[in-house]
């Protein structure tokens, strides 16, 4: 359950459904509440009440309100090669194939040199996000 005062932050219009967790983990917390009690009112794991409890206690109510920057991992695909693979795909595929497959377009991108290798999942999932 979302406190009413918080509600509108949980929308998925606004701040994510995290930035709403936070106060209520804490609000809770302040009324008493074991991490297991909070975890399973407002479907979170214990962990993550653990965390914020710990993070207001060591750091302050800023610093529980809020994440950190996380650096993820970097894209080993530029855009540019990213764009050549799509533009490849809305060619005509090869004499003698219907229709392009993912190894294929794999394999002619090392050929025409966008990239020294490629597999057939990285294409999927470059034309998965050009969808």
């Amino acid at each position: 359950m979302i406190y009413p005062v918080f509600s509108n932050f949980a929308s998925p219009f606004s701040f994510s459904r995290l930035c709403a967790v936070l106060p209520q983990i804490l609000l809770l917390a302040d009324k008493g509440k074991k991490d297991q009690e909070i975890a399973e009112w407002i479907d979170v794991t214990t962990g993550t009440v653990q965390r914020i409890r710990k993070r207001y206690a060591t750091a302050g109510l800023a610093s529980a309100l809020e994440e950190k920057a996380r650096s993820g991992r970097p894209v080993e695909i530029k855009a540019e090669t990213r764009a050549k693979i799509t533009a490849l795909a809305c060619t005509n595929a090869p004499a003698g194939r219907a229709r392009w497959t993912l190894r294929l377009l794999a394999n002619k991108a090392v050929e025409l040199e966008f990239t020294e290798s490629i597999s057939h999942q990285s294409v999927d999932n470059i034309l998965k996000k050009t969808n």
